[in-house]
């Protein structure tokens, strides 16, 4: 049986303090071991956060990884950096690094590749907008944002990944799908690993992240191929994030 995994994508937001703070909290009222759980920080945070987290059940990502190894690339940050401060997840082809930052399906696949070789868990992050939706287009969409990444990487690779599936029109709109449209694209994503190898399909964590927050969590987590969630504003706040990754034992 998948384990569930929630993780909380602070984005830019925050300061030393609040982010110190906000991890405390979370660790503080974490309970039971139901689920995997993480927060990935903003790059800056990530030694002080890492201080915090390091001995307990919560574990650290960052919001991206670089293409390259190293080099002239100013502004960047590699993965072996992100591996000195123990870095378990990095996020790649979040929909705002996309849509702001030109990130294309190979930039996102190298990405990808470069975590990995660092042995840090990649999180692709794959999704249509809200034009691609109503052109019924999602299922192409995300199918050529896998296929990036499977012929970059081999579909092996996916033993150690996880896939989360943000629709992009639900992203800091307050919309947020359906339980049933959101299952729907999990399984379709879910049947187009199992297509290349049934093992994987069966094994990886895909999560939802368009807008999940507390009082919608409970529903799309008990969709049978949903394992947990990619939380963006709800994860700003200890008291509605651990709601939120509570929502996965009910």
């Amino acid at each position: 049986m998948r384990r569930s995994l929630v993780i909380g994508n602070w984005k830019m937001n925050g300061t030393r303090a609040s982010a110190e703070a906000l991890a405390q909290g979370i660790i503080a009222g974490l309970g039971a071991d139901i689920g995997d759980i993480a927060v990935c920080v903003p790059y800056i945070y990530l030694p002080c956060v890492g201080e915090i987290v390091k001995g307990t059940r919560l574990a650290l990502g960052s919001q991206n990884v670089a293409d390259k190894a190293s080099g002239a690339y100013t502004g960047e940050i590699s993965a072996t950096m992100l591996k000195d401060f123990n870095c378990q997840y990095a996020l790649v082809g979040h929909s705002e690094r996309r849509s702001y930052y030109g990130d294309t399906d190979a930039s996102v696949a190298a990405r990808f590749c470069q975590a990995q070789e660092q042995g840090i868990i990649p999180v692709l992050c794959i999704g249509e907008t809200l034009e691609q939706r109503e052109q019924e287009q999602t299922f192409a969409v995300v199918d050529e944002q896998l296929d990036a990444v499977i012929n970059a990487a081999g579909i092996a690779a996916f033993n150690n990944a996880v896939i989360a599936y943000e629709p992009v029109w639900a992203i800091g709109t307050g919309r947020t799908a359906t339980d049933e449209q959101a299952q729907e694209v999990h399984q379709h994503i879910r049947q187009y690993i199992a297509a290349k190898d049934q093992t994987i399909a069966d094994k990886i964590q895909i999560l939802y992240g368009g807008s999940a927050k507390p009082d919608n969590a409970k529903g799309l987590f008990a969709m049978p191929d949903i394992d947990g969630g990619l939380i963006g504003g709800a994860s700003l706040d200890a008291e509605s994030f651990l709601a939120v990754y509570h929502s996965i034992s009910e």
